[in-house]
């Protein structure tokens, strides 16, 4: 089916409409003045990804496009947990391609939902390139982790969901960026919602901030503690398309920074996720993003799926 537009707030509002029931609510935590938490990472599978391809089946499921020989995607983790639990629901299988670095705990989850798990490589990249191959050969119909507006939108509805939740407003909201898949349906949605939005990438995983210095998609070799979820070697045209709104501003943070942030969130609110998460929030702590007096913000916590105990 074709998808090759740009993510747009009407296929965030088409996909809430698909995916309704199917996915758990946003909850949302009021943590200071001004401030709120956006908890993804409670989610089904453990983060937002679950939205994505919980859209993009049912729309494939629509058309009758769904193959006997399942579904193939390449991911570090987090899309392919959203994947083998989204095709469990439509009694196909899930071909899932990760990298031979995958944390432990990503792969168990995979191998629990019921997917056929291949590890493929050191990088993305090169779990990517396999599964390519493998999708050739099967049939196979080919998700993307990221890089698809069936996927982009779904991410998006979590933002309405956020704007709903917080009566006195957002004026801005704060996502991690990898490849781009949530960004660019948040951003989509808070364009119309009149949003602004903080895209935060590892300084060693800088995938749309450095196709936006360079004005066009460029390869990057993701080198970040949080690589495992925000290791795309390249951003998707439409996080880069809407990166170019004068809505966002693009910011990086040390690695450092990310698993400081990482543990203050689980000290001063018992709140354990993974590195990609704590990203979001390192915009704040370490300043990468200095909000302005009276400034309305959302951080979005996307993802829970790490070891916790290095938290203590």
């Amino acid at each position: 089916m074709e998808t090759s537009h740009t993510v747009a707030h009407t296929d965030v509002k088409s996909a809430a409409a698909r995916i309704a029931g199917q996915v758990r609510p946003l909850t949302v935590a009021p943590v200071g003045e001004g401030l709120h938490f956006a908890l993804e990472f409670l989610q089904h599978t453990g983060t937002f990804k679950a939205r994505g391809q919980a859209n993009f089946l049912a729309a494939h499921a629509e058309q009758g496009a769904l193959p006997e020989a399942g579904v193939v995607i390449a991911s570090g983790g987090n899309a392919g947990l959203a994947c083998a639990w989204a095709t469990a629901r439509h009694g196909i299988e899930a071909h899932v391609f990760v990298p031979e670095t995958t944390p432990a705990v990503k792969v168990a989850g995979l191998r629990r939902y019921g997917a056929d798990v291949r590890l493929e490589g050191a990088l993305y990249g090169e779990a990517l390139e396999a599964s390519r191959a493998y999708a050739a050969s099967s049939g196979a119909l080919v998700a993307h982790a990221y890089d698809n507006p069936l996927v982009s939108a779904g991410a998006g509805t979590l933002l309405p969901e956020l704007a709903a939740a917080v009566p006195d407003g957002i004026d801005t909201v704060i996502v991690s960026v990898g490849g781009g898949g949530l960004y660019a349906g948040v951003a989509a949605a808070a364009d119309h919602l009149g949003i602004r939005v903080v895209a935060v990438e590892p300084e060693g995983s800088r995938a749309l901030h450095a196709a936006l210095e360079a004005g066009k998609i460029v390869d990057v070799v993701p080198d970040s503690i949080a690589a495992d979820a925000l290791g795309a070697p390249r951003v998707s045209q439409d996080a880069l398309t809407w990166a170019q709104h004068p809505g966002t501003r693009s910011v990086l943070v040390p690695d450092e920074a990310i698993a400081a942030a990482r543990r203050t969130l689980w000290a001063d609110h018992r709140i354990a996720v993974e590195n990609a998460a704590a990203t979001a929030y390192a915009a704040l702590t370490h300043g990468a993003y200095d909000p302005q007096p009276g400034e309305r913000i959302a951080v979005v916590l996307c993802g829970a799926n790490a070891d916790p105990s290095g938290l203590t």
